[in-house]
C-alpha cells in the first residue's frame, strides 16, 4: 500500500464517520422534544448525513485497497461529490432551524461546514496530485497511446 492509498482511505472514513456520528452526538443536534409537529429541518440533515457518511466510509476502505491510480482518482472525484452534497444537504437542500440560537445552528452547522470545507481542499488536492502523477507515468494519456 501506498502512503497515499492509506493516507486517502484513513481521511475517508474518520470523514465518513464524523459526518455520520457527529450530529447524532458529537456535535449533536438540537433536542428534539421541543418541536411539536414533528421532526426539524436539522433532525432530517442528521439522518441525511449519517447516509452520506456511510458512502464516504465506504469509499474510504474501497480506497485503501485500489491498486490503479485511474480507480483512486474516479473515488476521489465521487468523494468530493459526496461532500459537496454534505455541505448542501446542511446549508441548502434541507438546512437546519431558522433559530440562531439553537445548537444545530451554534454546533452541528458549523461543525459539518468545516469538516466539508477543509476535505473538499485536500480532495481536490489528491486529485491534482494523481493526476500529476499519472501524466509522469504515462498511464492513461490516451494522446500517447493514439500517437504510438
Amino acid at each position: 500500500m501506498s502512503k497515499n492509498q492509506i493516507g486517502g482511505g484513513i481521511t475517508a472514513i474518520v470523514t465518513g464517520a464524523l459526518i455520520a456520528y457527529g450530529p447524532q452526538s458529537l456535535f449533536k443536534i438540537c433536542d428534539q422534544g421541543h418541536h411539536h409537529a414533528g421532526h426539524s429541518a436539522c433532525y432530517w440533515t442528521a439522518q441525511a448525513t449519517i447516509g452520506t457518511g456511510i458512502i464516504l466510509a465506504i469509499f474510504g476502505i474501497v480506497y485503501l485497497f485500489a491498486i490503479s491510480t485511474q480507480l483512486r482518482i474516479g473515488l476521489s472525484v465521487g468523494f468530493a461529490g459526496v461532500i459537496a452534497l454534505t455541505f448542501l444537504i446542511a446549508n441548502v437542500l434541507i438546512g437546519m432551524d431558522l433559530d440562531p440560537m439553537m445548537a444545530c445552528r451554534i454546533k452541528t452547522l458549523p461543525a459539518l461546514n468545516v469538516i466539508s470545507i477543509i476535505t473538499f481542499i485536500l480532495v481536490i488536492a489528491n486529485v491534482i496530485w494523481l493526476l500529476s502523477q499519472n501524466s509522469q507515468r504515462g498511464v492513461g494519456n490516451e494522446k500517447q497511446i493514439l500517437t504510438a
